[in-house]
């Protein structure tokens, strides 16, 4: 050993404790004799280490989609959610209920259910809260954010900002329990609220846009003009009813087919029978959601006719249509017998949905103002726009929500929509008068006599006055040229057709604007809405002469924008 490595070795033995040194130099003075690791040597990273995060974990955002039924939740920037999770008995039960697995679960009596309360344990929430008790909604709420971020997410939930997917037009005691849910139970900092209509709209990579929302409970209708929502209706005639109205087809056939089953065989009277249902909601909507579709529309396209002969035209093109694809008769297991099966004809699995949402069987004078067919509610929707806006969103039709996905729907909304738009037109006024009217204008214009009405010659003859509706519009040749000087280097708009817009979805749509850090109009801070409530959104400024000094970061106050 040498007398280097000695005295290395000795002054390593002869250092001084780190308890004779006094706290709090001892790292700013460190013995040169000790070993140490060099500064360089830290900033080697090797071939088998982490790879650094270069974005903060606060900053990413998650997004959950609450409908009536499901819950979808995922992260931005993804084209879709992770999960999707349901509020029906299934996800509810508690742990050890396995029941559905034991020998002869399918097949037991099954109690009638009224058809009012048809379905009711399967849906998240109602409109309509008389009745309904907003315990039980916050308790499903938390169980299903709770499984989501647990179970699919993996992450915590306290430094996660949330954006929350919401029709705009909800009751403020739903929103409040949300919120309220949301903020107590998860410790979220913050919370933007979106409208489905609006995402849908980026989602299909439009400014403007026609968005048909075909729900569970009730279908929405709601104009999008330049990222804004200028109209909105909605009808009851929604999956919800479709589902109802196949429950009924099943019902019927299952007693026609087994008429010494011991459930077919029990006497009742018609109106009991209207009103109650002994099929399994689970079956009638896996057989809504494999078997259901829609046919063509086949209108004629000549002058309109008085709604009766519309009426009869329809029946007799659907019987038409009854008889040439009937096809084969399609086998599926008996809803009270699974193990046995029951035939129904190809062609009956159309029915439901085009008596639920087209209404084919009902003239129009029938329908209540909240159930008007979905066609019918599209006509209308698009007669009350401006008619700068009306030709900008009737070229972009979204059709989406759960009953978009039945086949044949989408195009036979559309053919429907174009047929009423050219035997009508777009004047507000509809009765018999008007259709008279419209029939006498129609054959002056394509008489060859016509003349028009001028100040120096005025017709003899009454019925050749053309009125000022059907004259053509004289062009301004100004006009025309500072048309063409702007629209020469710009891409020419579809617009004044109709046409059909395919969307990805509301929640790709709100994935894309969370990704491009786009703040929404409703952010709520969860110290602002657990002090103030939904009450802090509808604040007035108290007026001062005092100038009041804001903090860079925080907002004053918040807005519900249009959930007020």
């Amino acid at each position: 050993m040498s007398k280097a490595t000695m005295a290395t070795t000795a002054g390593y033995f002869d250092r001084r404790h780190t308890s004779s040194v006094r706290p709090g130099l001892s790292h700013l003075q460190p013995d040169p004799s000790s070993p140490h690791t060099p500064q360089q040597q830290q900033r080697v990273s090797s071939a088998l280490s982490s790879p650094s995060v270069s974005y903060r974990a606060e900053e990413e955002a998650v997004i959950f989609e609450f409908g009536t039924r499901h819950l979808s939740a995922g992260f931005t920037g993804e084209s879709y959610p992770r999960c999707r999770l349901g509020f029906g008995p299934e996800e509810s039960r508690r742990i050890g209920d396995h029941r559905s697995w034991l020998p002869g679960y399918d097949e037991r009596p099954r109690k009638k259910q009224r058809v009012e309360c048809w379905g009711e344990n399967h849906e998240l929430w109602r409109m309509d809260l008389r009745g309904s008790d907003v315990g039980v909604v916050e308790d499903k709420i938390e169980r299903a954010v709770r499984e989501a971020f647990t179970k699919y997410l993996l992450l915590d939930s306290k430094s996660r900002r949330l954006l929350v997917i919401l029709p705009s037009i909800m009751p403020h005691q739903l929103l409040s329990t949300l919120l309220s849910t949301l903020f107590n139970n998860f410790q979220i900092p913050s919370i933007t609220l979106l409208s489905p209509s609006i995402l849908s709209t980026v989602a299909a990579g439009c400014r403007s846009s026609l968005v048909v929302d075909i729900g569970w409970r009730e279908t929405v209708l709601t104009a999008v003009y330049d990222y804004r929502e200028v109209c909105q209706t909605r009808t009851t005639r929604a999956m919800s009813m479709v589902t109802l109205e196949m429950a009924r087809l099943l019902k019927t056939y299952d007693r026609h087919n087994k008429k010494d089953a011991p459930l077919a065989a029990v006497e009742i009277s018609k109106d009991e029978e209207a009103a109650t249902l002994s099929i399994g909601f689970d079956r009638a909507e896996e057989v809504t959601t494999r078997m259901a579709w829609c046919r063509s529309g086949e209108r004629d396209s000549g002058a309109s006719q008085d709604l009766s002969d519309d009426l009869k035209r329809i029946s007799m093109v659907e019987d038409a249509n009854d008889r040439a694809s009937d096809g084969p008769a399609i086998s599926i297991p008996s809803p009270s017998f699974p193990s046995q099966s029951i035939s129904i004809p190809f062609s009956q699995f159309a029915r439901p949905v085009e008596t639920s949402l087209l209404a084919t069987s009902k003239r129009k004078h029938d329908h209540d103002d909240h159930e008007q067919p979905l066609h019918t509610l599209l006509y209308d929707t698009l007669l009350t726009l401006p008619p700068d806006v009306r030709s900008v969103c009737m070229s972009r039709v979204i059709i989406t929500g759960g009953g978009s996905n039945i086949p044949g729907l989408k195009p036979r909304l559309l053919d429907e929509l174009s047929a009423i738009v050219k035997e009508r037109g777009w004047d507000p006024v509809q009765s018999r008068a008007a259709d008279e009217r419209r029939r006498r204008l129609k054959d002056i214009s394509a008489n060859p006599q016509v003349i028009l009405r001028t100040d120096e010659e005025v017709p003899k003859d009454p019925s050749t006055i053309l009125s000022a509706a059907m004259a053509p519009q004289a062009t301004d040749p100004f006009e025309e040229k500072l048309r063409r000087e702007r629209n020469k280097d710009s891409k020419g708009t579809v617009s004044g057709v109709i046409r059909g817009v395919v969307t990805l979805g509301a929640w790709t749509g709100g994935s894309l604007i969370a990704n491009l850090r786009i703040k929404g109009v409703v952010e709520i801070e969860k110290d602002s809405f657990l002090q103030h409530g939904l009450a802090g959104a509808r604040r007035e400024a108290e007026a001062s002469n005092v100038q009041q000094k804001v903090v860079r970061g925080e907002r004053a106050g918040w807005t519900l924008g249009a959930w007020a």
